[in-house]
C-alpha cells in the first residue's frame, strides 16, 4: 500500500509502495532536503544518518561560527540560488527592489489520498478507490509574502514519484519569475550515463548515450514545442545497467512546449537534476493574489533496468495519463490517404481507395491534408475549416456518412495551430499571426502560426472545428502542426507579460484540446507534428497516439520506434506500412518487413491499396487478421527489448508478452546481410518459466525457462555458399538477404 509517513521529531517525509522510497526531510533552515530515492527501506524513526555534512574551505556557511551547515554540498529537493549555495537553482524570483535573493522555509504541510488536477495543464490523475497518496510541502518567504507548495504524488501500483510546483503570491509587490522548474533532486554520487532521445524530422528519438562529467550536461527546446530535437525525457543509469538488470532512474515532463532537462555535475561529484519549463527567454509576471502552476514531471526507479523503468512509464501513462473512451482501448486499423494521393484527390478517389481498404479489412478511413478552404497545395487554405466543395461535393459531412455506410470509421486531418497568407482567415485577421511588431515576419512551409495565447483565436478555431465535427460522422482527429514558433510575441499580452508568452501558447493549444476532447469523448485524437516532433508525455493526456514519425520506412522505423519506448507506450506509438519505393528514403523493403516493424504500434497504411498486386491485397488481408487478432496483446502487454538497432547495425529484435504470461509475440528484425555470418539465438525474458509454449512459427514447443536461458534459436543466415540434396540446389541459410525479419507467437499449452 502506497504510504506517506511523516517523522515529526526529525521533520521527515517517507513516500514508498511496495518496491520503492523517496525520503526527504526539513534541514536546519527549514528548507527541504533530499535522503533517499531508490528500492524501498524499511521505514524507521529517523533518517538522519543519510545526512552528510563537511568543513571545507572556500566556501559559505548558512549560520555565523557554523562551519558544517553549507547549501553548497547538502542535498536539497528545491534549491535557490545565492544564500550559499552555488548551483544551478530550481526557481528565480525577480523582486521590485532588483534581488532574487529568497528565502523560503516550511510553514506546513498537508498529506491525503488521492491527486489533485493540475488547472489548465495535463498530468497524471487518480480515480476513487486509487491506492496513491500525495504530499503538499508549504514553503512560505515571509518577506515577499508568497507561498511555494511542493507537490509528491506516489502510487501503489506504479514506481514513480509525481511532482509539481505552485507558487502563491500574497504580498503586495508584482513577482517575476524567471525561472520555475517542476522538480529538482541532488542525488547522492554522479556515477551515471546520461541517456537522451534526440534527432530530426524522419529521424525522431534516437538514443544518445554519454557519461555524466563535472558541469552542467542538458536538453532543451526553445521552439515552441518539445522538438524533434531533443525529448523531455532523460535516463541516468549506472554503467553496468543492462536491459534488465541495474539501476535506472527516469525522468518525463507532462509537458509540450519549451522545457530545459539537465544534469549538475559539482565539485565533490553530486549530481542535481533538474527539469521543466525552459527559463530561456522565460518570464512570468506574478501579480498580488495571482499563482502559477508548473508542469508535472514524473521520476521513476527501477532497479530492473532500463527496460523495468519504460514498463513503469508504459503502465503509468496508459492508465493513469491517457483518459476517457480510449484508455486502454484497441486503436482501430486505419489507413490514411496522403502517401495515396497528396493533395490530388477528389470524392470518387476517396471512396475508391476507401471501398478497397474496407474489402481488405481495414476499420477506419482517414482523409489527410487538402479536404478544406481551396486547398491544391501547401501555400493556402489553412485556417479555413469548411469543405472544399469543387473536390467533395458534399463536403466532408457527406463524405463521412458515405464511408460510414460502407461500414467502416471516419477519420479527418487538421491543423488547427496554422494559417496561410492565401486563406480568409487570414484577410479577416492579419493580427492573430504571431509577429513582432515592426520586425521581418519568417515563414515554413508557407505557413505562419497562429497566436494561441489570444483567447479570440483559440475560440474561433474551436467553433472552426467544431461546426465540422457535429455534422459529420468523424471518429478521429488526426491534429498536426508542421512548423514551429518565430518573432514570438502576443499581440494582447502587456509588454511585461511577453516573456509568458511560450508557455501561455501551449497552455492556449491545451485549452483546444480539453474543450475538443471534452466535447467529443467517442473521437480518437492522434498528434502530429511534422511526424514525431511534439510526441510527449503533456500531448498523451489528450491524443492517446502520436505520429512518430513522417519517416515509414520499416529499416529506419526500428530505430525511431525502440527508442520511442524507452518512455512511450506502444499504444501510443502511430505505425504504418506505406508504399515503395519509400517517400523519404526511396528504400525497397517486403510488404512482411513494412509490417512487422509496424505491427508494434497503432497499426495502419499510408498507400492506395487498388494499386497494389492481388498477392499484395491478400497478403494485407492476412496482416491485418494477424493484427486483429493479437492486438491487444501488442498494444498493451508487457513490453522488453531485446536486440539494440543502435548497436547492432540497425539490427533490433522485441517481444511483447500478456499479463497472464500465457501469449507472447517476438520479432526480429535483419537490416543488411553479411557475409558468411555467424550463427545467433535470441534469448527472450518476461516468460513463465513453468510453462510450455508451443511457436506457431515452427510447430516446436519449449519450456519459459529454456527460452530465457538458452534462448530461441534464429533462423541460420544465407552463408554465400550452395549445396545439392536430391539433385535439388538448397541455399545454406533460410533467410533472404537485405530487409528481412521474423515474426513469432508462443501461446502457453501447459
Amino acid at each position: 500500500m502506497a504510504q506517506i509517513i511523516y517523522n515529526e521529531s526529525t521533520r521527515e517525509f517517507h513516500l514508498q509502495n511496495s518496491r520503492i522510497s523517496y525520503i526527504l526531510c526539513l534541514l536546519e533552515n527549514g528548507q527541504p532536503g533530499h535522503l533517499y530515492f531508490g528500492k524501498r527501506l524499511t521505514h524507521r524513526d529517523s533518517f538522519q544518518h543519510f545526512i552528510q555534512m563537511r568543513t571545507q574551505s572556500h566556501t559559505a556557511y548558512v549560520y555565523e561560527n557554523d562551519f558544517l551547515f553549507s547549501l553548497d554540498t547538502i542535498r536539497q529537493e528545491y534549491p535557490s540560488y545565492g544564500t550559499t549555495d552555488f548551483r544551478e537553482p530550481a526557481f528565480e524570483i525577480l523582486q521590485e527592489n532588483g534581488s532574487r535573493i529568497c528565502g523560503f522555509s516550511y510553514k506546513s504541510h498537508t498529506i491525503f489520498r488521492g491527486k489533485k488536477p493540475l488547472s489548465g495543464l495535463p498530468a497524471t490523475y487518480t480515480e476513487e478507490g486509487d491506492d496513491a497518496v500525495t504530499l503538499e510541502l508549504v514553503l512560505e518567504d515571509p518577506l515577499l509574502e508568497t507561498d511555494l507548495v511542493l507537490s509528491y504524488t506516489i502510487y501503489e501500483d506504479y514506481d514513480a514519484v509525481c511532482r509539481s510546483v505552485t507558487f502563491h503570491n500574497h504580498g503586495k509587490q508584482a513577482l517575476s519569475l524567471t525561472r520555475a522548474l517542476s522538480m529538482s533532486v541532488d542525488l547522492y554520487d554522479s556515477d551515471f550515463q546520461m541517456l537522451q532521445l534526440d534527432g530530426a524530422w524522419s529521424r525522431e528519438r534516437h538514443i544518445t548515450s554519454r557519461p555524466l562529467t563535472k558541469g552542467i550536461q542538458s536538453i532543451s527546446s526553445a521552439r515552441g514545442a518539445s522538438s524533434a530535437d531533443h525529448n523531455p525525457f532523460m535516463v541516468l543509469k549506472r554503467a553496468h545497467t543492462t536491459e534488465f538488470s541495474g539501476e535506472a532512474y527516469g525522468f518525463s515532463l507532462i509537458y509540450s512546449g519549451n522545457f530545459l532537462a539537465q544534469a549538475e555535475v559539482n565539485r565533490y561529484e553530486t549530481a542535481r537534476i533538474s527539469m521543466g519549463i525552459n527559463p530561456f527567454g522565460f518570464t512570468w509576471k506574478l501579480k498580488p493574489g495571482e499563482q502559477f502552476q508548473t508542469p508535472e514531471a514524473v521520476m521513476v526507479y527501477s532497479e530492473n533496468g532500463l527496460n523495468g523503468m519504460s514498463q513503469n512509464f508504459h503502465n503509468l501513462f496508459n492508465n493513469r495519463l491517457v483518459r476517457g473512451v480510449w484508455r486502454n482501448q484497441e486503436r482501430p486499423v486505419l489507413l490514411n490517404n496522403w502517401e495515396a494521393t497528396y493533395f490530388n484527390f477528389n470524392e470518387e478517389k476517396i471512396l475508391d481507395i476507401a471501398g478497397k481498404a474496407k474489402e481488405l479489412g481495414v476499420e477506419l478511413f482517414v482523409l489527410d491534408d487538402g479536404w478544406f478552404g481551396k486547398r491544391d497545395d501547401s501555400g493556402s487554405s489553412l485556417g479555413d475549416w469548411y469543405s472544399d466543395l469543387r473536390k467533395l461535393p458534399e463536403g466532408v459531412e457527406g463524405l463521412s456518412k458515405k464511408v460510414a455506410a460502407m461500414g467502416m470509421k471516419f477519420g479527418l486531418w487538421f491543423e488547427p495551430e496554422m494559417v496561410n497568407k492565401v486563406s480568409r482567415l487570414y484577410e479577416e485577421h492579419p493580427d492573430w499571426v504571431i509577429r513582432t511588431p515592426d520586425r521581418h515576419m519568417s515563414h515554413g512551409r508557407n505557413q505562419y502560426v497562429l497566436d494561441f495565447s489570444n483567447k479570440a483565436v483559440v475560440d474561433y478555431i474551436f467553433e472552426s472545428m467544431k461546426n465540422v465535427l457535429e455534422h459529420s460522422e468523424i471518429s478521429y482527429v488526426k491534429w498536426d502542426m508542421n512548423r514551429n514558433i518565430t518573432e514570438a510575441y502576443g499581440s494582447v499580452l502587456e509588454p511585461e507579460r511577453q516573456g509568458e508568452f511560450f508557455h501561455r501558447y501551449i497552455l492556449g493549444v491545451y485549452d483546444l484540446y480539453d474543450r475538443l476532447t471534452s466535447g467529443f469523448p467517442q473521437i480518437l485524437f492522434e498528434s502530429c507534428a511534422s511526424g514525431g516532433a511534439r510526441f510527449d508525455a503533456g500531448m498523451m493526456y489528450y491524443a492517446p497516439q502520436c505520429w512518430a514519425s513522417d519517416d515509414t520506412d520499416g529499416a529506419e522505423r526500428i530505430k525511431i520506434q525502440y527508442g520511442t519506448s524507452l518512455a512511450y507506450p506502444v499504444s501510443s506509438i502511430g505505425a504504418h506500412v506505406s508504399a515503395v519505393p519509400n517517400h523519404q528514403v526511396k528504400r525497397m523493403t517486403s510488404l512482411s518487413f513494412r509490417a512487422h516493424v509496424a505491427y508494434f504500434g497503432a497499426f495502419g497504411y499510408e498507400l492506395d491499396p487498388n494499386e497494389l498486386t492481388e498477392d499484395e491485397q491478400q497478403e494485407i488481408r492476412e496482416q491485418i487478421r494477424f493484427f486483429k487478432k493479437y492486438r491487444k496483446l501488442i498494444q498493451f502487454g508487457d513490453f522488453y527489448r531485446l536486440r539494440d538497432p543502435f548497436e547492432n547495425h540497425g539490427d533490433g529484435a522485441w517481444m511483447v508478452v500478456s499479463k497472464d504470461k500465457n501469449t507472447a509475440v517476438f520479432s526480429y528484425y535483419k537490416v543488411l546481410a553479411q557475409p558468411n555470418p555467424k550463427l545467433r539465438k535470441l534469448v527472450l525474458t518476461g516468460l513463465d518459466p513453468d510453462k510450455k509454449y508451443r511457436c506457431s512459427r515452427t510447430g516446436e514447443t519449449y519450456y519459459g525457462d529454456e527460452l530465457m536461458n538458452m534462448g530461441f534459436l534464429e533462423d541460420p543466415q544465407f552463408t554465400g555458399t550452395s549445396a545439392r540434396k536430391d539433385g535439388v540446389r538448397q541455399d545454406s541459410g533460410s533467410d533472404a538477404g537485405d530487409f528481412t525479419s521474423r515474426l513469432y507467437v508462443l501461446e502457453c499449452c501447459l
